[in-house]
């Protein structure tokens, strides 16, 4: 087999095995990642799994991020259960496990030209994205937003927050002197349930990623436990980054143009992204 077939064999068996959740995140499930990288036992799998966690956890980054346990019961047999471990995957995740496998086996080798190819897909330089167009900015920031959103609301969820529709609110109030999601959505003029994300320029999605990102961070710096306080707290930094905006002689937000077309109205029109569109 040609080794231009094997590596798209190699995308489409990772690909296939993709999942989506609620907030368009891709994941996979360890088990199986564990059967496409041709490990038959899950106990040799799960000494790779524990060296990618490591090497995780030294990169400074959260492991819970990024191998979330999802341990299920299964049945073995006369109405009997046990619990069979599993872990949600980040692509990141799988990266490093296929970092740390054995790279003479062929299944491992081609995982690990296939992820570093896809991770880097979503990194840029900022020499690379100087030269992309406005439409092409905005898709890559709308892409690091939808990753912050998800990362955000795993740390909200640790503080207790349950009504996660509110707790957005106060942070968009924040930043938009007191304007929430359905405030911007009709100054906007959008139609209903449209996302107001899609509907931003990449200043103005800079700006919410900025609130996005430090929020997550004050969350867990601070050890927020209560919903109340995570939703002040969303607040408080949606605010902060609206004065250093003012401070900075720059556009408020709500003042920044809305693009004449959504994003997903580029997306059926096949709008090229240089590889940073939705995937």
């Amino acid at each position: 087999m040609g080794k231009n077939l094997k590596i798209k064999e190699t995308t489409e068996t990772f690909e296939s095995i993709k999942h989506l959740d609620e907030y368009n995140q891709e994941y996979w499930y360890a088990r199986e990642l564990m059967i496409a990288l041709k490990y038959s036992k899950w106990s040799n799998f799960v000494t790779v799994i524990d060296k990618a966690k490591n090497a995780c956890k030294l990169s400074n980054n959260n492991i819970d991020d990024h191998f979330a346990d999802i341990g299920k019961m299964v049945s073995i047999g006369s109405d009997a259960k046990r619990k069979e471990i599993d872990y949600k995957l980040s692509r990141y995740a799988c990266y490093l496990i296929a970092q740390n496998g054995d790279s003479r086996k062929e299944s491992i080798a081609l995982a690990q030209t296939y992820f570093a190819v896809q991770t880097r897909k979503q990194e840029l330089s900022q020499k690379e994205y100087s030269e992309l167009t406005e439409d092409e900015k905005r898709f890559y920031q709308r892409n690091s937003t939808k990753r912050g959103n998800y990362s955000l609301n795993i740390a909200a969820k640790n503080t207790g927050v349950k009504n996660f529709d509110k707790f957005h609110n106060y942070g968009y109030k924040g930043l938009y002197n007191g304007e929430t999601a359905d405030d911007i959505a009709k100054r906007k003029g959008l139609r209903y349930r449209e996302d107001i994300l899609d509907n931003m320029g990449s200043e103005e999605l800079i700006a919410n990623l900025f609130r996005i990102s430090q929020t997550e961070q004050k969350l867990k710096r601070d050890n927020v436990k209560t919903e109340s306080k995570a939703n002040k707290t969303h607040y408080e930094v949606g605010k902060e980054i609206r004065n250093t905006i003012e401070r900075l002689g720059g556009t408020m937000p709500e003042e920044l143009p809305t693009p004449k077309k959504s994003l997903k109205e580029l997306e059926k029109e096949n709008i090229s992204t240089k590889s940073i569109s939705k995937k």
